[in-house]
């Protein structure tokens, strides 16, 4: 087992709302991150897409890979490949071995006039096409010699266990997924089991602790994901509602190697990226320990 530990910029930056973090130097980030003692960062929006500009920002963090946006229910494997490209290149010039792929042709995470419960489902019968889609694209990264890690995600049309179990029947093994425990855990998946029962599919991991009550009620209260976010029903490991010394021992038990990053959205000007950060590498990494899976 070799385990690295990684972070996303979200906490500092988001993407999804620019308001969050969206004036906070670039700099202050990745020396926040180094300081912290992270071995990898994933790839944030505001990031330089040069490669040699991006090399010289991250210094000697490693690119872990990044986010990419699938449109697989409106256009066939073949458009989504020439789509990917840019970003695919990206990858490879910085050496990353992990693709982040989510549908989100019709996803409604990022529309905050959408409640959380009114995410997108698909029709039993469409299930077949695209997961046909979705494993052509997985075997043409493959190919490439990167992991194919599809993130399920609240907001989106893999979210509850029906959709993973769904999604899991209608591709092929290349598609391996981001076991994001967060997402998981909110949209009723069962990360354990996952890992237990599918450990051939879980290409990379995404740890993020979630807020049950505060969940809750947002959802009762018709809020949409992003004002979720707000509202702090994510946080990082160690201070939330997940068992992590369970996840740690599964993870041990399936002989998983490669990155487990801290990803956990929240406003920075409540919760301070860095100190919220360096709470959830100091927990990950004592149950891990624990565990044995380091």
């Amino acid at each position: 087992m070799s385990i690295r530990w990684g972070v996303s910029p979200i906490a500092w930056s988001n993407d999804d709302m620019p308001e969050l973090g969206g004036d906070t130097p670039l700099e202050e980030i990745i020396n926040d991150i180094r300081e912290v003692g992270f071995e990898g960062v994933e790839l944030g929006g505001r990031f330089p897409k040069d490669p040699i500009a991006l090399r010289a920002m991250l210094g000697r963090l490693d690119l872990i890979g990044g986010w990419y946006s699938g449109s697989l229910l409106v256009r066939d494997a073949a458009a989504e490949i020439v789509a990917l490209q840019p970003h695919m290149n990206l990858l490879k010039a910085m050496g990353s071995k992990v693709f982040v792929f989510a549908e989100t042709s019709n996803a409604v995470h990022g529309d905050r006039s959408v409640p959380i419960s009114a995410a997108p489902r698909l029709a039993s019968n469409d299930w077949k096409s695209f997961g046909e889609r979705m494993t052509g694209v997985a075997d043409y990264v493959v190919s490439q010699g990167m992991k194919f890690a599809y993130h399920h995600h609240l907001g989106t049309v893999v979210e509850t266990a029906a959709d993973m179990d769904a999604f899991i029947a209608a591709t092929a093994p290349s598609v391996g997924f981001t076991l994001d425990t967060g997402h998981a855990a909110l949209g009723g998946v069962n990360a354990l089991a996952l890992i237990r029962d599918h450990p051939e599919r879980v290409a990379h991991v995404h740890c993020k602790d979630v807020r049950w009550e505060t969940f809750a009620k947002a959802k009762r209260g018709g809020s949409s994901f992003l004002d979720g976010v707000l509202s702090g029903m994510f946080t990082v490991p160690g201070d939330g509602g997940i068992d992590y010394a369970e996840i740690m021992e599964a993870l041990r038990r399936m002989d998983y190697s490669g990155w487990i990053v801290i990803e956990a959205e929240q406003d920075p000007s409540l919760a301070n990226p860095r100190k919220y950060a360096e709470l959830g590498l100091k927990t990950l990494k004592a149950r891990a320990l624990e565990a044995g899976l380091i």
